[in-house]
């Protein structure tokens, strides 16, 4: 392992990285890529710019993408571009989108771009064209195009909010839920992920599927 230092007004670019760490506070953070640029000194913004199967790990998040950028003062801001997948190691969340903000010190991640979240301790997966997620709340914001899977529900909507450790969804706009042949349209739907309670508001409609007595021996079975 390499130790890589910038130094004022340097300016760096380099092949090939192994893997590489610096300590910022009581955080490390380590990153890889085919290559690399860097600048810093007073009066400059601290930028560091990986190129090519960039890679950067912290205490809570690993990222791989195209191009990784690293900001800020004690480098607290990271941009990702491109083909990315990751994970909050934290909070136990996989992603892929086409773009990402994170801020360690805020601990918010926007991610843009046919954005993928499944959240693995609850089984969980949501798709939107833009989440917001805030690490310390556990609470999830999704925009445009939302998808959510969980168990037998499917909910698709404009807007969502999604807390984690509550396990609670809201959506509105041509908010909509599918359980298995069931279904519900409103406004607005509030749904239970642990009970599938399920709450609707404004224009109300839906379809309910009446099951036999057979299916409803299975069901009892299972």
């Amino acid at each position: 392992m390499r130790a890589f230092v910038l130094t004022k007004k340097s300016i760096c670019s380099l092949l090939f990285f192994t893997l590489i760490s610096f300590s910022l506070h009581a955080e490390k953070i380590f990153f890889s890529a085919a290559s690399m640029t860097g600048q810093t000194g007073e009066g400059k913004r601290n930028v560091t710019k990986l190129i090519g199967q960039a890679y950067v790990k912290t205490d809570t998040m690993e990222i791989y993408a195209d191009s990784i950028e690293l900001s800020g003062e004690d480098y607290r801001k990271i941009v990702a571009e491109g083909n990315i997948t990751g994970k909050n190691i934290e909070a136990k969340m996989d992603f892929t989108c086409s773009y990402l903000e994170y801020d360690r010190k805020t601990k918010i991640a926007i991610l843009k771009g046919d954005v993928s979240l499944t959240d693995l301790e609850n089984d969980v997966k949501a798709q939107a064209q833009i989440i917001e997620y805030n690490q310390d709340t556990e609470i999830a914001v999704l925009q445009v195009q939302i998808k959510l899977l969980q168990k037998n529900n499917t909910c698709t909507g404009a807007y969502a909010i999604y807390q984690k450790k509550a396990q609670l969804l809201d959506i509105s706009g041509n908010a909509q839920v599918r359980q298995g042949d069931d279904l519900f349209r409103a406004q607005s739907i509030s749904l239970n992920l642990d009970t599938q309670e399920i709450e609707l508001t404004g224009n109300v409609q839906g379809t309910v599927t009446q099951k036999n007595e057979e299916e409803k021996k299975s069901e009892g079975e299972e």
